[in-house]
């Protein structure tokens, strides 16, 4: 049953709450750049991105779904103006779906600081407020995994997990959440880690985000090509083929790790389908073609 925690995971768990509540809350480190900076700014950009353009053309209005389908999903983390109207499927999607009762966001770590598994255990702030940190989920998978550590020093000026919260504001307002940067492309701890968060939700419901963008720096004929090839392995949720996809051909998609992660985690859940939602490059917004950065929003159901 939910909430039935043996005795030495809820001492733990105590004094993880104890540093929660005496830490201090990431702030934005993007905002202004990334995305518009304030309140006033940024909603606009976030409406615009499910209206205008390559956006799904549909707001996420009234009351959520109650489906339950969607195990994991893939956002891009672009700046909004390249990659906000390929997101806005994404979270359109989740919107029908259901409220998640625990999330947890999946980003890789562009700087190479901190650990390789670094679970953040702080309230996040952006220009819409205040994400919480998921002090029951947080906990436990630290505790579960052998890979993730206690690490707020890697998501400092990290982007890949920031640029995913103002869009789960505007569609749900209040959450909380658990983030995870993954400094890493080694399966072993991609499977370790999606199968923690699988054992994780025998107890509680989890659904996870993986941010990423796909190939950079190529023609777009050159970027839907690799991208089409790693993407038939996650069709048949394949992770390991995915990972060793990107790996062996020095594919730039820099949340390999996320997905595979991610992948593993929904087939240990039981999803039987990949759903590309939206695929496009840069070159859609600015016209040049010669040299973009790919971006995707998939499910998995």
């Amino acid at each position: 049953m939910r909430g039935v925690i043996v005795p030495t995971r809820i001492s733990k768990a105590f004094f993880h709450r104890v540093y929660y509540v005496l830490s201090m809350t990431r702030m934005p480190v993007v905002a202004g750049r990334f995305y518009e900076g304030t309140e006033e700014t940024l909603m606009p950009r976030l409406k615009d991105s499910f209206l205008k353009g390559m956006g799904p053309g549909e707001l996420p209005d009234g009351p959520p779904g109650e489906k339950n389908e969607i195990k994991a999903l893939i956002a891009p983390h672009a700046g909004y103006v390249y990659s906000g109207m390929t997101a806005a499927h994404a979270y359109l999607e989740l919107f029908k779906d259901k409220v998640p009762e625990h999330l947890v966001i999946l980003g890789p770590n562009h700087t190479g600081i901190g650990k390789t598994v670094a679970v953040c255990e702080e309230d996040w702030k952006t220009p819409l407020g205040l994400v919480s940190y998921d002090t029951e989920l947080g906990p436990a998978i630290i505790q579960e995994d052998k890979y993730a550590q206690s690490d707020c020093i890697a998501h400092n000026s990290e982007h890949s997990i920031e640029v995913q919260l103002p869009f789960l504001q505007y569609i749900y307002g209040g959450l909380s959440f658990v983030p995870i940067c993954m400094g890493t492309q080694k399966y072993e701890i991609c499977e370790s880690l999606g199968k923690t968060l699988a054992k994780l939700s025998e107890e509680m419901e989890i659904t996870i985000i993986a941010s990423s963008d796909f190939t950079h720096f190529e023609s777009a004929e050159s970027a839907k090509k690799k991208d089409n090839q790693a993407m038939e392995y996650l069709e048949f949720l394949d992770a390991k083929g995915f990972l060793d996809f990107v790996t062996s051909h020095k594919v730039s998609i820099c949340g390999a790790a996320p997905i595979a992660t991610a992948t593993v985690f929904a087939k240990e859940m039981g999803a039987t389908r990949f759903n590309l939602l939206k695929y496009t490059n840069s070159g859609d917004v600015t016209g040049n073609k010669n040299d973009v950065v790919a971006y995707v929003a998939a499910e998995y159901i």
